[in-house]
């Protein structure tokens, strides 16, 4: 086996995604302690110990506690290089999550067994089913009280329209919960709150009709559990890893993240059954990993990782062939070489520069403002990979200038801002006037914050009576120039030049497609 078809067996690059508060950044962490990536978990919302989690890097997260910017990790376990993409949780920032779900292999994603399947949640699995990415389910806070298991398991086939199947199965929950039956590999996990799950807590049962069973955790629990492991074994179809690959199964795990319970037996079968790194599409063909020529493109944009050295680091999936340091690349879009004297790999905030990268890796380019959103780096051949959107906007502000002595300031911070994919800016044709337009209304104080702490610079906001913001398009050019002119107070562009129409409401939008059928207008940049 060559030695590039033994690095891309090694990895495995998933996601991580949940609705807020289901326990995503403590799962993220317990992963990286097992993966001895780091030596002691920070409790996230204690004030009490100030080790923050490790993913939440930024202040504005620290502040809220909620995770705003994806962060990318990698840890070794089992001889395997994992690489964890953390998403944020938050609504509001589903589009920076969307984006890094092309990044990925496969998916967990976690759900709180007292709140079951939320809305977000229901977003962001639609994305996976739509790209077949293959997608373990942890069901996470055993140790509080929650929903049946089987009521649980018929939510998640219902509202996220999975095909499930256990590989773990809960002892009692809440104050009765004592530990999971792990059906994957026949054995008995026994609970101990808050303890560090030592080796002789795990006892194997290949048949649980075994009275030892009843010693281990009482005749009424053990009755249960053989009742409902039964039942599971009869309603649900048998655990084959090619489904699962192909996206069509499954597989669910139980257990309790922040006492780190469950989360040994979800990550053993993981690395058993998760995909190596995939294909990927471009417009001009599929690349596959085991290919001689290095390929990646750009996912997420982070502009000052490290605010007092304004450094701009640009996020690269590594899609096929070997990365190496110092070594001149292709940006395609530019048309121009490029070579990178310090890649960086990731442990949340701490970053190590690496001499070289395999597919599947994802590694940070300090950039000075050359790389934007979805740009593809390679060898030479001029690919574009496809499928990394920027959603139309549906909340809208005008954005002033607080204090006319800082507009460049303010200027390049809204700039380097936008590249992130934070929001978008439109600037009015008719006035020149800036809007900036969001997913959601958190953004703007993510945006006016950060232009403030890392800028220098301070912005107001004004109420803008927008509806959409579409982009527009024709092969006629005589229509499309009819439209412009008819319609001039509604037409901006956007940072990269593109026309955008501005509807006030839905019925202005669809009196502007009913008038003007030659004119094509899209609500994904990615047109």
């Amino acid at each position: 086996m060559s030695n590039i078809n033994k690095e891309i067996n090694r990895r495995r690059t998933f996601g991580i995604v949940s609705h807020p508060d289901a326990g995503k950044t403590t799962l993220t962490e317990k992963l990286l302690l097992f993966g001895g990536a780091i030596q002691v978990a920070g409790a996230v919302k204690s004030n009490k110990i100030k080790r923050h989690a490790t993913s939440d890097f930024m202040e504005i997260e620290r502040q809220r506690g909620i995770s705003v910017a994806t962060s990318v990790m990698g840890f070794k376990y089992q001889g395997l290089k994992i690489n964890i993409l953390d998403t944020p949780g938050h609504k509001d920032f589903a589009e920076d999550t969307f984006r890094t779900l092309t990044a990925v292999d496969s998916v967990i994603v976690v759900i709180d067994v007292a709140k079951g399947v939320e809305e977000q949640t229901e977003r962001l699995v639609e994305v996976c089913r739509m790209r077949k990415t293959p997608i373990i389910v942890f069901v996470n806070k055993l140790d509080r009280e929650g929903k049946d298991g089987f009521d649980l398991m018929d939510e998640v086939e219902e509202k996220l329209q999975l095909n499930v199947r256990p590989l773990s199965w809960p002892i009692g929950m809440g104050q009765r919960f004592q530990g999971v039956y792990n059906l994957y590999e026949r054995k008995l996990v026994l609970f101990r709150p808050h303890g560090k799950q030592q080796e002789e807590e795990v006892i194997e049962f290949t048949d649980l009709k075994d009275p030892a069973l009843d010693k281990h955790i009482g005749e009424s629990a053990a009755e249960e559990l053989r009742e409902e492991v039964r039942i599971v074994e009869e309603v649900y179809p048998p655990f084959e890893r090619q489904d699962y690959l192909d996206g069509e199964l499954s597989p669910v795990f139980f257990g309790s993240a922040v006492n780190n319970f469950g989360v040994k037996e979800m990550l053993d079968c993981f690395v058993e059954i998760a995909p190596t790194p995939l294909p990927r599409p471009t417009e001009e063909r599929t690349v596959r990993p085991e290919e001689e020529q290095f390929a990646g493109f750009v996912f997420k944009i982070h502009a000052n990782m490290d605010p007092k050295h304004r450094d701009r680091i640009a996020f690269l999936r590594v899609c096929s062939g070997k990365f190496q340091r110092n070594t001149n690349y292709l940006h395609v879009r530019q048309g121009r070489k490029m070579k990178f004297s310090n890649p960086t790999s990731f442990m949340a905030s701490k970053k190590t520069v690496i001499e070289e990268a395999y597919p599947g890796d994802v590694i940070g380019l300090y950039d000075s403002g050359n790389f934007k959103i979805g740009d593809s780096v390679t060898e030479g051949e001029e690919l574009h990979f496809k499928g990394i959107p920027s959603f139309s906007p549906e909340q809208f502000r005008y954005v002033n200038n607080a204090d006319p002595l800082k507009s460049k300031q303010l200027n390049k911070g809204l700039e380097q801002l936008m590249d992130e994919g934070v929001a978008q800016l439109f600037t009015r044709e008719i006035d020149g006037r800036k809007i900036i337009g969001t997913v959601g209304a958190l953004q703007f104080d993510v945006i006016q914050y950060r232009l403030e702490n890392e800028y220098g610079a301070s912005c107001s906001y004004e109420p803008v009576n927008l509806y959409k913001a579409c982009w527009v398009s024709s092969d006629d050019q005589t229509a499309l120039k009819e439209f412009l002119q008819r319609r001039k107070r509604d037409i901006a562009k956007d940072t990269h030049g593109n026309l955008v129409f501005l509807a006030e409401s839905a019925w202005a939008l669809n009196m502007a497609q009913e008038n003007h059928p030659k004119v094509k207008f899209h609500f994904t940049s990615e047109y």
